[in-house]
């Protein structure tokens, strides 16, 4: 194992996700977590998501002699899908329950949290100066082997390099959601990423179960996002604009399309205030009459309501009720 110690600087849902699938992996993980406050929304996501994990991880067992299991199983909690058995996976399940109680430790203190840390992955909100914050803060404190990495949605690693201390030991590193059965990982670099560096992060995705996608050139939104977020976007538009209801919407995709969610399920799953920042990052979201602005509006509206998507329980959908 390559980069043993992990450090994760937030408790939002990916970075949740990420720190778990660190850990379910045999990675001693550490997040770093700014308050007790965090502490507090932090734990349920952690609770909530290893306890899908290990269901996805025991359902996976159904799958097996079934033609479609090579297309259904979690293929980030299973490496090798081909001889699987259910006495292989009961095995998995037991080291998961014990590596999720033993790996993963949550602290307040910065610079305890990132001692002889291999490799910090930054997974704040989608906010320029939150994530400066965390670097500045950060940089005089980590140890001179540590990697630093963002999970930035959709901003720039040479947006942030030289707030980092280490520009040459900083690149991107994109997760979807539910990483441990969309077990994808894009590694993108900036022009002074060290190429060795490069090569120790995709290693590590690999390490971790992850399927390491690498960019050639820094691109915002990275590949999944480049499509993605102008879909989420058009939707969002098709709301504000009182075209239609989010119902009628994702029912128009997933009927059309044949896909599992439409784009407001996926926006519950992603979270609103992800949403709501990276839709007023563009030019035009202070300008009233503006189609972002009115998107902006609706998304704020909720969040103000609490209504920020799955983990709060209610978003477009209302998910205390299943």
């Amino acid at each position: 194992m390559g980069l043993k110690k992990v450090v994760v600087a937030g408790g939002g849902v990916l970075g949740t996700q990420i720190g778990l699938m660190c850990a379910y992996t045999g990675h001693d993980v550490t997040f770093w977590l700014r308050s007790e406050g965090s502490i507090g929304r932090t734990q349920p996501k952690l609770d909530r998501y290893s306890k899908l994990m290990l269901t996805d991880l025991a359902s996976a067992k159904a799958l097996i002699g079934n033609p479609m299991g090579a297309f259904l199983y979690p293929k980030g909690l299973i490496r090798e899908w081909n001889g699987i058995t259910a006495e292989k996976i009961d095995e998995l399940y037991a080291c998961a329950e014990k590596y999720f109680a033993e790996n993963i430790h949550l602290e307040l203190d910065m610079a305890k949290a990132v001692e002889d840390a291999d490799i910090v992955i930054e997974s704040m909100s989608e906010d320029p100066e939150a994530k400066i914050g965390v670097y500045t803060a950060m940089k005089d404190l980590l140890p001179e082997k540590t990697i630093l990495c963002t999970n930035s949605s959709t901003m720039l690693p040479s947006t942030f390099a030289k707030y980092t201390g280490r520009p040459e030991k900083y690149c991107a590193l994109h997760f979807a959601n539910t990483i441990w059965k969309n077990n994808t990982a894009e590694i993108m670099g900036h022009p002074g990423t060290d190429p060795e560096i490069f090569k120790q992060v995709t290693a590590f995705a690999a390490e971790i179960n992850m399927v390491p996608l690498q960019l050639h050139k820094e691109q915002p939104g990275y590949i999944l996002n480049s499509m993605l977020v102008p879909f989420l976007s058009a939707a969002q538009a098709l709301l504000a604009n009182e075209v239609a209801d989010p119902e009628t919407i994702d029912l128009t995709w997933q009927l059309a399309t044949g896909a599992p969610a439409g784009p407001f399920r996926i926006l519950d799953i992603v979270g609103l205030e992800t949403a709501y920042n990276i839709n007023q990052m563009k030019p035009d979201a202070a300008t009233p009459g503006t189609t972002t602005y009115k998107i902006g509006q609706l998304l704020k509206a909720k969040i103000d309501k609490g209504e920020t998507g799955v983990n709060a329980g209610k978003g477009f959908y209302d998910y205390t009720k299943s």
